[in-house]
């Protein structure tokens, strides 16, 4: 089934997303970088915006998970 593929997909990308972490990163490679980072971040928003405006669309609420 596509849904499962496609929630697969958004999983892996949220653990590759978990794993960045630029605080990580030296100074001049996060300059370096800062103009294809910003891109890309602003790319992500976007995307994450259209699929939450989907949802909100079809009538129904993205919310937080509750915690355990």
């Amino acid at each position: 089934m596509r849904t499962n593929e496609e929630m697969t997909r958004l999983q892996a990308a949220v653990r590759a997303l978990g794993d960045v972490d630029v605080s990580a990163w030296p100074e001049a490679t996060l300059k370096e970088q800062l103009g294809e980072l910003s891109a890309t971040l602003v790319t992500l928003d976007a995307l994450l915006t259209r699929v939450a405006d989907g949802v909100r669309g079809r009538g129904l609420r993205v919310e937080e998970p509750v915690s355990a």
